[in-house]
């Protein structure tokens, strides 16, 4: 039976940077930063044990770096605030409780970004730069590719869900080029509480 579910989903992401000063640079990954997250979900299965979801997603991805050759330990910190769109085709075996598997696609917009903490530059090899300054102009549109798995469990009209997402996000933010290249993954913890409007 096709059925519609609308809800919401929150939980906590935690986002790793990878960058490349410049072409003939190796790659360097900057300390993660982990934020809450938030997100409003529709769920439609029009199919046995498949169906899509949509999420309009709230999240901050971000990146702390270290410069150890300092004494003290300067840091920098950047976070940038993403308004995300994951659509996803999901998969589940079980009736009441089910295990399900979701993958697909997502894009977004960025909302604003802000360097929450600046305590060098000029490193060598170079740092990454700035992003919310008054002269930065980062790449705003965000894309790449979701996968997550989970639990669920159905009250009646109501579903309560367990799920941990892997995202890999194809954008580089940069957009001076002021180093050669930027990316970032993301993983996810989230609880989802789902209610059923629509059956047929």
């Amino acid at each position: 039976m096709a059925q519609t579910s609308v809800g919401i989903r929150g939980g906590y992401t935690n986002a790793t940077y990878s960058y490349r000063p410049a072409a003939n640079s190796r790659g360097i990954t900057a300390e993660s930063v982990g934020k809450p997250t938030f997100a409003l979900v529709v769920e439609h299965f029009n199919s046995k044990n498949a169906g899509v979801e949509l999420n309009l997603q709230w999240i901050t991805l971000g990146y702390k770096q270290l410069n150890e050759d300092l004494d003290p330990i300067a840091t920098n910190i950047t976070e940038f605030n993403y308004l995300k769109v994951p659509f996803l085709a999901s998969f589940y075996a079980g009736r009441s409780g089910r295990f399900q598997i979701k993958m697909g696609t997502h894009f977004g917009y960025l909302v604003n970004a802000k360097d929450v903490q600046r305590e060098f530059s000029d490193a060598s090899p170079a740092e990454i730069p700035t992003f919310g300054g008054s002269d930065d102009s980062p790449n705003r549109f965000m894309y790449g590719l979701t996968g997550g798995a989970g639990i669920s469990k159905l009250f009646g009209k109501s579903t309560l869900a367990a799920e941990v997402r892997f995202s890999y996000d194809f954008t580089n933010p940069e957009g001076q080029d002021r180093i050669f290249d930027m990316s970032s993954t993301n993983l996810e913890f989230s609880l989802a509480y789902l209610f059923k409007i629509k059956d047929k």
